[in-house]
């Protein structure tokens, strides 16, 4: 047997659902192989690599990562795609008190009469705009931001009356005015407006926020995404999705939206005309069963909508965060535990097209290793990565073409340079350097950041 799970979350968590079936490993295994549509116990067994045994068999794990690499091949072929990207979170104030994240910074230390010291930030809408546009001449196309839920923030200035309408806000609605803080982040339809200038594409609001920007009204998702699209946002992150297993969200997010509340947020970015991505958090407190519990609400809601772009497989970085300070876990996933992810995945999700790998979560040679195992794309740029790096992740911010067409040519793929939606792309020739972006409206071929040192993590943040 090979790696086990860092945290053997049955003893410590009274869960309500184990990796427990009636399904054999070889019956699943037939299933995948075929092509047919895979259960939720066909799924356990797969990532388990069999309920019948304990730990992780490597014969048995190498013929899962074989189907799935076979499965991805008759998918979306050997291509490996990636995107010219910048990373502009807004803000790290947050109240919701998730034990996985350490990128947050609790709220009240932002305000204008706090006299402790943060490493916190929030930036106005004119800074993000600022920054994008510094992007934008670097020949990125694709700005993705997500941030903490500040109280000041609101989708705009008539979500901000209604809430100041409550006996208490700040309470009953988590709402304080711009006034209370130091920096006051603006409204969501003006961040929306100063990040998606210039004709880029802006990739941000996720559930959660949108849930934030609704809070205290009887707006419906559809109805703020709609409000956020005609201010320029362009597709919608499914993240803050983690988990989406109530008894699990209950131990490392309660103060976060249920699962439930996510999928109609999702459903409600795609009623909008929006294109949304989905992702998984894993390596915590779960076990096999819930991952796939998750993929399975994922494909339904796929089955549903056909909005899904994309699925993002998130390791869990520990350090620094709640959860391991906590004693509740002693690490992340295992290295076998993440070549199954990607592969159960691929298998499990027949009706999502691409399947990312995270060199940011697994650095280069782990999240190469994980293309031939079911994924086929390859994350972007990211000038800027705050929030793997303040819970403890080492891999760096910033990837250039040049890196991409490299790494990608090692493992014998062509590199593609994608737009955000996967509609536009473009093959690279890896014998014609230096490489840089051509799909952004100022992009011209040229390599992204000249000068600096790229792709060691030694890269000044985007937006220092």
């Amino acid at each position: 047997m090979t790696d086990a799970p860092a945290t053997d979350s049955d003893d410590q968590f009274d869960f309500e659902h184990t990796p427990e079936t009636d399904q054999s490993f070889e019956n699943a295994l037939a299933k995948a192989r075929d092509g047919d549509r895979l259960t939720v116990a066909d799924g356990i067994e797969l990532m388990t690599t069999g309920t019948d045994v304990s730990g992780i068999d490597p014969v048995r794990k190498e013929k899962v990562l074989e189907a799935a690499d076979r499965r991805r091949a008759e998918m979306v072929g050997d291509d490996v795609t990636f995107v010219a990207n910048l990373n502009n979170n807004v803000t790290t104030a947050c109240n919701t008190g998730c034990l996985f994240c350490n990128f947050k910074n609790t709220a009240h230390q932002f305000e204008s009469d706090y006299e402790g010291e943060h490493t916190g930030f929030t930036k106005t809408p004119a800074e993000s705009r600022e920054i994008v546009e510094d992007a934008l001449e670097t020949g990125i196309y694709e700005v993705t931001s997500v941030s903490g839920l500040h109280p000041a923030f609101v989708l705009n200035e008539e979500h901000r009356e209604i809430l100041e309408r409550y006996d208490d806000p700040y309470a009953e609605v988590d709402y304080k005015p711009p006034e209370a803080y130091d920096t006051d982040p603006g409204t969501y339809v003006e961040q929306m407006r100063a990040m998606s200038v210039g004709g880029a594409h802006l990739h941000s609001m996720t559930p959660e926020e949108a849930y934030h920007a609704r809070r205290g009204t009887d707006w419906s998702y559809e109805d703020v995404y709609r409000e956020l699209k005609a201010a320029g946002l362009s597709s919608a992150p499914g993240t803050a999705a983690e988990i989406l297993v109530p008894e699990v969200r209950e131990v490392i997010c309660p103060g976060k939206i249920g699962t439930d509340e996510w999928v109609e947020g999702m459903e409600g970015a795609v009623a909008a005309g929006l294109d949304v991505t989905a992702t998984i958090m894993y390596g915590h407190v779960e076990n096999e069963a819930h991952r796939v519990m998750h993929l399975k609400v994922i494909r339904d809601l796929q089955d549903r909508t056909g909005g899904i772009t994309e699925f993002v497989p998130l390791s869990f970085v520990h350090q620094n965060t709640p959860l391991y300070d906590r004693g509740l876990v002693t690490g992340g996933a295992s290295d076998d535990e993440d070549e199954l992810m990607i592969a159960v995945s691929r298998l499990f999700l027949d009706n999502v097209e691409n399947i990312q790998s995270s060199w940011v979560k697994f650095g280069n040679a782990k999240s190469l290793k994980l293309l031939n195992c079911g994924a086929n794309d390859f994350m972007g740029t990211i000038l800027s990565e705050e929030i793997t790096k303040r819970a403890g992740g080492g891999y760096g911010e910033y990837r250039s073409f040049d890196d991409y067409v490299e790494m990608v040519s090692a493992i014998g793929r062509p590199p593609v340079e994608r737009s955000t939606d996967y509609r536009e792309r473009r093959r690279i020739d890896p014998d014609d350097g230096p490489h840089g972006p051509m799909l952004g409206p100022r992009a011209d071929g040229t390599p992204m950041l000249s000068g600096r040192t790229e792709g060691t993590g030694s890269t000044a943040r985007a937006d220092d």
